[in-house]
């Protein structure tokens, strides 16, 4: 059975410690604890300390593997929501995101930046609260995991924004304001030290969807490999050392799962050894796991036994399809592209007319019944290019090539939510982090005798995705590895802009301004705070 009784229990704690934004810091701390009900208990601890995990799965307005992921999806080349005759237009935020020309009102930048100081703020009140307690293992394991997630927000938001507030102390009346982003980044890498002896070590259900002591370290390796980015010095040495940590003492708790696609089903959780740290969701009590809602199509409900009615708004783009080209590969099966049949074998076919079929036909039976069997075609033609918009009959709704990577869940709710847990660090991105480093310039290390040079790490990937094997590698050829392995798990854009590649052109992107690599501070923000100062180029 899928593992979600934590989150069954914090959702309802969540509500006690809701907190949006960062602008007003002065609202009083309130809380259903008093003296007489404060945590004593490692169970008391773990219900506390929920709502962290709440906010992280999602807010009341804000998900991570929706909102968050938008902004680091769909401005790179793996996703693209166009718009089909109006719909999904949605007042141009997905085709700004794509185009990169978003501005410092887009309602999804403000969005995650509410999202994002929302958990830093949720950590820092629990952390007050936690105060009041008398010391035990539990609190000091609790007081851990809070500042391993606060360190996580603060990653986040470095990550989109740059130069942001560090927040540590909920109640300060003095309205925060920008700190340079090597210092947030020294922030991040002093307080995940600090927590870390304290983290739990072991996996499994107790921990899954929890910050560990593999968490923290898997996150500080991918801060270390972005330390060119957002320090301004490489620490590639650093990011193999953390890489190593978890290789060496972890051993045996992470392996690459021989099945490839069950690190994305609806019932993955904690049996899934690839998995060091995810989000869990489930569809009828953690809701805000929407991929089968945006990406599927209406054609294939009774294939994947969909319970409700797919969005067809999102897919990929052709050039970046054109890279899950590898033979056998496994990974080429979580895109759906070309005509389509059911597990039997026999087409997915739809009746409809010549015109519906294709509103530019002109022919005097365009009200001739057909049958057509579902084609997705990997060319996104536009009917109105200043939309990005590819019409709307049933050939347009079939452009762009789909994604079953969080494959299909048939128990999802009626509401379009669904059960797959959105994986955060894997044990794959060790190895590639690795391998990264030491290409750019850090030094192979030995792992249980074997020499752990680039090719080896990445034969590793391909060797769990049944496909042939590297005989050599280079910088460009890992970006290519890293995008066949993690497409649509939210790492794109941290990987273009790591590689230099942000400003490339893709779809129908040709913007190369190079202030892109960060999000503005959301205006709404600064109206309120006139202490954060705007990122450059808004």
């Amino acid at each position: 059975m899928k593992f979600i009784t934590n989150y069954i229990a914090l959702s309802a704690t969540a509500l006690c410690f809701t907190l949006s934004g960062c602008a007003d810091l002065t609202v009083p701390i309130e809380s259903e604890l008093t003296p007489a009900n404060f945590p004593s208990t490692s169970s008391d601890y773990l219900a506390a300390t929920g709502p962290i995990y709440t906010q992280l799965a999602l807010s009341s307005t804000t998900s991570y593997a929706i909102d968050y992921w938008r902004l680091q999806e769909l401005a790179t080349d793996e996703a693209i929501i166009p718009a089909r005759d109006g719909n999904f237009d949605d007042g141009g935020q997905y085709r700004q995101l794509h185009l990169h020309n978003w501005t410092p009102d887009h309602v999804t930048v403000k969005g995650v930046w509410q999202w994002g100081y929302g958990g830093i703020n949720i950590a820092n009140r629990i952390l007050k609260l936690f105060e009041g307690t008398p010391d035990s293992p539990a609190k000091t394991a609790s007081v851990a995991e809070l500042r391993a997630m606060r360190a996580l927000y603060h990653f986040y938001m470095m990550d989109l924004y740059g130069d942001v507030p560090i927040i540590t102390v909920f109640g300060d009346t003095k309205l925060p304001t920008n700190a340079k982003r090597a210092d947030v980044f020294a922030f991040i890498e002093s307080e995940l030290k600090a927590a870390m002896p304290n983290l739990a070590t072991t996996t499994g259900a107790s921990t899954y969807g929890r910050a560990t002591k593999w968490m923290a370290q898997a996150l500080l390796a991918k801060l270390y490999l972005n330390a060119s980015v957002y320090a301004g010095q490489p620490k590639y040495a650093e990011t193999v050392a953390a890489c190593d940590t978890i290789l060496t003492k972890a051993s045996g708790l992470f392996a690459l799962d021989d099945s490839y696609q069950s690190i994305f089903n609806p019932d993955n959780g904690p049996q899934i050894k690839d998995i060091i740290f995810a989000v869990p969701y489930d569809g009828n009590l953690v809701k805000g796991n929407m991929f089968t809602r945006f990406a599927t199509h209406p054609l294939l409900m009774a294939k994947y036994a969909i319970p409700f009615r797919p969005s067809i708004a999102m897919s990929t783009i052709k050039e970046f399809y054109a890279r899950f080209n590898l033979p056998g590969d496994v990974r080429n099966d979580t895109w759906l592209v070309g005509k389509q049949f059911d597990f039997n074998g026999n087409p997915i076919t739809t009746q409809t007319t010549k015109k519906g079929l294709d509103a530019t036909y002109a022919g005097a039976d365009g009200t001739a019944t057909i049958t057509w069997q579902l084609e997705f075609s990997p060319e996104l033609t536009l009917t109105n290019p200043a939309k990005m918009d590819v019409g709307n009959d049933i050939l347009a709704q079939a452009k762009g090539i789909r994604s079953v990577k969080f494959y299909p869940d048939k128990n999802s709710s009626t509401d379009r939510y669904q059960s797959n847990d959105m994986p955060v660090f894997r044990l794959a991105d060790i190895y590639l982090m690795k391998a990264e480093a030491i290409l750019r310039g850090a030094t192979a290390t030995s792992i249980g005798g074997e020499m752990q040079t680039p090719v080896i790490l990445v034969n590793k990937i391909r060797t769990r995705a049944k496909t042939t094997l590297a005989t050599s590698t280079n910088l460009d050829g890992l970006l290519d590895e890293r995008a066949r392995e993690f497409s649509w798990e939210g790492w794109r854009r941290n990987d273009l802009i790591r590689f230099g590649k942000f400003e490339d052109v893709w779809g129908f992107k040709d913007n190369k301004e190079t202030f892109r690599r960060l999000y503005p501070i959301p205006a709404t923000e600064r109206s309120l705070n006139p202490s954060l100062l705007q990122n450059p180029g808004y």
